[in-house]
Formats: C-alpha cells, sequence, structure tokens
C-alpha cells in the first residue's frame, strides 16, 4: 500500500492500494501541521483497513510552498519510509492539482495552476493534458512549464490562456487570475495518482528536496518547535 502526504498548503494524506485510493483526508484549517499530520495518517490507514506495517511506498508532496509547512510534511514521509524500509519518492504539489483539475474536466487540453506564494506573489506553472475521459489511468498531466513564483499580473497572460485556472493564488486574486475550476490545494490522493503516472512515463522521483523557489522560502524560522514528535509516537 501506498501514504500520500502534502503539506504545501492544506494537510492532505490518502492511502491507496495502487491507484485506487481508499482514503483521504484534509485539513484546509490547520495552522500547525505538525499537530494534525500524524493523526490523519492513523486515521486514513485505519479508514482503509490498514496499518504502517502494510506501507510499501510513501510519496511526499515537494511543493512548492513555504518553509515550515513543507518540512512537516516532508520530514514525516521521510521518517515513516525509514523506518518501515518503504521506498519514498517525491513530487510535485502543483502536479495533484493539475491531474484533479483534469480529471474534473475531461475536455480541457491545457492546464494552469497557481498557488498562494503570500508577499503578493503566486507559484505557478503549466501543464498539457493527454488522454480522454476521466479515468485516472487514462487522463495524463505534462509540465510545460516547470513551477516558478512572479506577482499575478506578471503571469496573467499566460496563466488565463489555458482551459482551466486553478488554484489557492487563483481563488485569491480572482480580479487577476479569475480561476475556472475549485481546486484550491494538492490532494495527497491525486499526489499518489500523479506519481504513478509519471514513473510509468519514467520519470525520476527519487528526489524528495522541497521546491523552495525563493531564498525566503528556504529560510528556517528563529524559533523552531522540536520535530515532530516520531520518536514518541510508535510508527
Amino acid at each position: 500500500m501506498t501514504l500520500g502526504i502534502d503539506t504545501s498548503g492544506a494537510v492532505s494524506v490518502a492511502v491507496s492500494d495502487g491507484c485506487r485510493i481508499l482514503s483521504r483526508r484534509m485539513d484546509e484549517r490547520a495552522r500547525h501541521h505538525d499537530e494534525v499530520l500524524l493523526e490523519m495518517i492513523d486515521a486514513a490507514l485505519s479508514e482503509a483497513g490498514a496499518s504502517r506495517s502494510d506501507l510499501t511506498c510513501v510519496v511526499g508532496g515537494r511543493g512548492p510552498g513555504p518553509f515550515t509547512g513543507l518540512r512537516v510534511g516532508l520530514v514525516t514521509a521521510r521518517s515513516i519510509a525509514t523506518v518501515l524500509g518503504a521506498r519514498l519518492i517525491g513530487v510535485p504539489s502543483l502536479d495533484a492539482i493539475a491531474l484533479e483539475a483534469a480529471e474534473g474536466c475531461p475536455e480541457a487540453k491545457t492546464i494552469a495552476v497557481a498557488l498562494d506564494a503570500r508577499r503578493r506573489e503566486v507559484y505557478w506553472a503549466l501543464y498539457e493534458v493527454s488522454g480522454e475521459g476521466s479515468d485516472a489511468s487514462s487522463r495524463h498531466i505534462v509540465r510545460t512549464f516547470e513551477p516558478g513564483v512572479a506577482a499575478p499580473a506578471d503571469v496573467a497572460s499566460s496563466l488565463t490562456a489555458a482551459d482551466v485556472l486553478v488554484g489557492s493564488g487563483a481563488h485569491l486574486y480572482p480580479e487577476i487570475l479569475p480561476p475556472t475550476g475549485e481546486v484550491r490545494h494538492a490532494d495527497a490522493g491525486f499526489l499518489i495518482r500523479a506519481a504513478l503516472s509519471a514513473e510509468a512515463r519514467g520519470e525520476d522521483l527519487t528526489s524528495t528536496e522541497p521546491l523552495y523557489l525563493r531564498e525566503a522560502d528556504a529560510a528556517k524560522p528563529k524559533r523552531r518547535k522540536s520535530a515532530l514528535g516520531l520518536g514518541d509516537r510508535p510508527l
């Protein structure tokens, strides 16, 4: 079984058997990711009728996003994979959003994703969609522009030209980036599906380094809480 974890915006976890999603959880309101993530993982495993020992693969969302949020998810993913001896792979969180948008709009051929990057900027990427139908195995996304960060107005012409524009950044700046879909954050179930699709195309997913697109994103906060408490909880 596979566990997906994404903390680039909302906190999202999912458990799958292959591409079949058995359970998923998302909390868009959590401000302290480390306080809810492990509980959400345990709840998702329980709903799937599984335990951590059943996991053979862990997929971590690489962002982009702020330092603290990404760190919590990726450190948790690495820790669980290491303790269990499970395979660990990383996927840009934007890919999960694009795939969900593609599955929700079967006629779309191009997808634009814009996430809130704070500081009046957005993280963004562009995708082409291939395949027909809404089934996960028949819809595939390929990045045509790698993730970047910019002021909304600077990328508006590129993003609004896509068939579908989604993401928290589009919903935050609707006057500049009018959203044409409801997806706002990365869903860990689609993160897993994006990983399976990318692996089938032969992409290298071994890197689980976070995608920090600004130096400020990579800067550690001056005061940090202790790690995630993984040492105090059995894996």
